[in-house]
């Protein structure tokens, strides 16, 4: 008797090309990314419909989105094992988000927390689609029948909005959706500001930011000026040593260590010897990726094969749930 093949769970995410991709990025998201490539079905989408809810220059988009993906490829992403794509190359995310948008409530939008922090920071530039991004996000994800969607704790809410409208489209229709689930893996290190470790490392805060194409010579100044404090011991204490504990986590995530050795590796030698120590580190850590990702850059028709057959991939799944999405709510079929 034949085994029966389990199917693959699959897992889609994305992420913003509105700045270039930073160490947090990598170390919270894109390393983990490469470790489920085996295990799940994955798609992972430049997300740049989403980045235009700010303002961008759009040959600083264009280059941005090839570049982002020149950097997954680098990072250890294998084309031939996931979908990799740019969003605007599908339009069944645009069609999608449209019908969702008519079974979500103006409420529910209303109190997402991100919504209210992004128009706190662009207080000049609210729009709609700053107002709607969360139904996007929820036809990114419903598009692909997702069962898991990696997330940090701040888009936690999203996946929940995103169950929420799935449910009650399901509930009016019968079954269409997949209820995806948010998914938190377990080794992603939340790395915080290096100029100030109380908030997440951000693309908008350049000077706190390692990205990923940074130089050796800027990566070791930016760790040089990260913000410590008054006392001498390399110890992880988050709520009293923030920036030390930040710092930490950076060198146990570049090098491997637990955080026991690495506290023991740094007993009584102060900060002076310690930041230069993480500094190199992350050096050694993004030298071959910045190295790979310059060289796949020069590639321009390898880059475009890789996005165009992403979307062709992306676009037959799309398509089959964007068809059974039509049919249930009454549009004539083509």
């Amino acid at each position: 008797m034949e085994e029966k093949v389990m199917k693959k769970k699959r897992i889609f995410s994305g992420i913003q090309p509105s700045g270039e991709l930073t160490l947090g990025s990598y170390m919270g998201a894109i390393k983990n990314w490469v470790d489920l490539q085996d295990a799940y079905e994955c798609l992972y989408c430049i997300v740049d419909m989403h980045a235009i809810t700010v303002r961008q220059d759009p040959a600083t988009l264009r280059r941005r989105s090839v570049s982002q993906l020149a950097q997954y490829i680098a990072c250890g992403l294998d084309p031939k094992k996931n979908i990799m794509f740019i969003q605007s190359h599908v339009p069944q995310h645009a069609e999608l988000s449209w019908v969702l948008g008519c079974y979500t409530q103006f409420g529910e939008l209303s109190r997402m927390t991100q919504f209210k922090a992004k128009s706190q920071q662009h207080a000049d530039n609210i729009t709609a689609g700053l107002f709607t991004y969360p139904v996007l996000m929820a036809a990114d994800i419903l598009l692909y029948q997702t069962d898991l969607v990696p997330v940090g704790e701040d888009q936690r809410q999203h996946v929940e909005l995103c169950r929420d409208i799935a449910q009650r489209f399901n509930g009016l229709y019968s079954d269409t959706f997949t209820l995806p689930e948010a998914f938190i893996p377990k080794m992603g290190a939340r790395v915080m500001s290096l100029g100030n470790p109380e908030s997440k490392m951000s693309k908008s805060d350049p000077d706190g930011c390692v990205f990923l194409m940074d130089s050796p010579e800027d990566i070791m100044r930016k760790f040089k000026r990260a913000v410590t404090d008054c006392e001498t011991a390399v110890k992880f204490d988050k709520v009293n040593k923030a920036g030390i504990s930040n710092l930490l986590t950076i060198y146990c995530a570049a090098t491997g260590k637990t955080m026991q050795q690495a506290e023991e590796e740094f007993a009584g030698q102060g900060y002076g010897v310690f930041k230069p120590a993480v500094g190199e580190a992350v050096v050694e850590l993004l030298r071959p990726i910045r190295k790979e990702s310059q060289r796949i850059m020069q590639d321009k028709a390898y880059l475009e094969g890789v996005y165009k057959e992403g979307a062709d991939h992306a676009r037959y799944l799309a398509t089959k749930t964007l068809s059974k999405v039509y049919r249930k709510v009454g549009f004539v079929a083509k």
